[in-house]
């Protein structure tokens, strides 16, 4: 594996550098990628909060017919 050395990262675009990070942030596997306890926490509480969310959700159709009703 070639290894970029400081001094050839520091020469990189700031674009270039982004493309870096993004690229070696996709090489990681999720189990790869440790939470937090706090994020861990946050996580469990966004879903919590979706699935009680699901209950008063609508689909889309039903959706796009109470829209079409209000634009008549």
């Amino acid at each position: 594996m070639d290894t970029l050395t400081p001094a050839e990262i520091a020469r990189l675009s700031p674009q270039e550098r982004l493309i870096l990070i993004g690229d070696l942030w996709d090489s990681l596997d999720e189990a790869e990628i440790p939470l937090t306890p706090a994020q861990a926490a946050e996580l469990e509480h966004r879903l919590a909060g979706a699935d009680r969310d699901r209950v008063d959700s609508v689909s889309w159709e039903e959706l796009k017919i109470e829209l079409q009703d209000r634009l008549k």
